[in-house]
């Protein structure tokens, strides 16, 4: 199954209805509920990133039998030091941001711990790609 969505990055508001939106969407689906938590976690995240980071942009997302596999591209500045940006606490949110609750600098790091595999391809000046999965129990597969 396959699924495409854009992503606003004018509005906080509708930061993570893409998520929650999934969430349903696994849960309907039989997916255990460990792998949907870490699924709806780590997509918040990203989508939240989007928001804050890169004025929006798209995700991809194909459901099979034993994993989930999400593909979040934004058209934003990249992330100059990506090591840098996986440190806990780091971030470089405005302040703006910051005093709506978000810029915590624990988006990426929550992103790495949720999923099985993530990979962050960065240019700076022309947007990131993340590309996590998370594999489905095969006892519980769909």
């Amino acid at each position: 199954m396959n699924y495409h969505y854009a992503v606003s990055g004018e509005d906080f508001a509708l930061a993570g209805s893409v998520s929650a939106g999934m969430k349903k969407i696994l849960q309907r689906l039989g997916i255990p509920p460990a792998v949907i938590k870490r699924t709806a976690v780590a997509m918040y995240e990203a989508e939240i990133n989007m928001v804050v980071h890169a004025g929006g942009g798209e995700i991809d997302i194909d459901i099979t039998d034993v994993v989930i596999e999400i593909v979040f591209r934004d058209h934003g500045p990249g992330i100059q030091d990506i090591d840098k940006a996986m440190e806990e606490g780091y971030s470089t949110a405005p302040e703006l941001v910051r005093s709506l609750g978000f810029g915590a600098g624990m988006g990426l790091p929550n992103m790495k711990r949720n999923s099985d595999e993530m990979e962050i391809v960065s240019v700076p000046g022309s947007g990131t790609t993340i590309t996590m999965r998370i594999r489905i129990p095969e006892a519980e597969a769909v």
